[in-house]
């Protein structure tokens, strides 16, 4: 997996009134911490930060490098959380988890979904249950997504974490009968027979009436 670089420096500040000034000034007030680290409070910038989030949808091994006073510490890291500003959708505030490129983690890895189902051209409904799963491996190892061939999925089938392919070394961590995906039978609407019964009862007494007169 590709390490992408990211700058940060050390803030001295914190508390709301510092952090809101910071993101006044185009930064993203963020903290490092992990297993045995200290953690530290750090200020990044908030154009970096959208760059380097377009490079992949997830899971971006990151090499932090941090000025501290004039000293620089270059630490390895994903991104734990990102929270966003719900209305303009501004970064609002990052946690970096330091990982060791020897020591396995868990990830959540996305799901791409490849080709048309056969039940879909037979009329059926596709119903997605999940578009990730959760694995555990080394950073080394992490895969950007696994691919779900839907091309033979057929009405009353579904594929399940275990169908997926899963290399060496990969540890899926859910369970291997959850469904991803399957297909059903396409919902008919149900005819107003009910309706269409107490219509025809409301006009039988006009009509015996009318054979009765005559």
């Amino acid at each position: 997996m590709e390490v992408s670089e990211l700058k940060a420096v050390i803030r001295e500040e914190t508390g709301k009134g510092p952090a809101r000034r910071l993101r006044s000034q185009g930064f993203v007030p963020a903290v490092f911490y992990g297993a045995g680290s200290k953690t530290l409070p750090m200020t990044i910038s908030a154009v970096d930060l959208k760059n380097l989030m377009k490079k992949k949808e997830e899971n971006i091994l990151i090499k932090l490098v941090i000025e501290d006073q004039g000293k620089k510490l270059e630490k390895l890291s994903v991104i734990k959380e990102l929270q966003t500003e719900p209305l303009n959708r501004r970064f609002f505030h990052a946690d970096f988890y330091e990982i060791r490129m020897d020591q396995a983690i868990e990830w959540d890895i996305p799901l791409h979904f490849k080709g048309i189902a056969a039940g879909v051209k037979n009329g059926g409904e596709l119903l997605h249950q999940k578009r990730e799963i959760k694995v555990s491996c080394l950073p080394a190892e992490v895969p950007d997504f696994f691919e779900i061939d839907l091309t033979k999925l057929d009405i009353g089938h579904s594929i399940k974490v275990r169908d997926i392919a899963i290399a060496k070394g990969i540890v899926v961590v859910d369970p291997p009968d959850a469904v991803i995906v399957s297909i059903v039978s396409a919902r008919v609407e149900a005819a107003p027979v009910v309706e269409e019964v107490e219509e025809e009862a409301s006009k039988a007494p006009e009509v015996i009436k009318q054979k009765a007169a005559e």
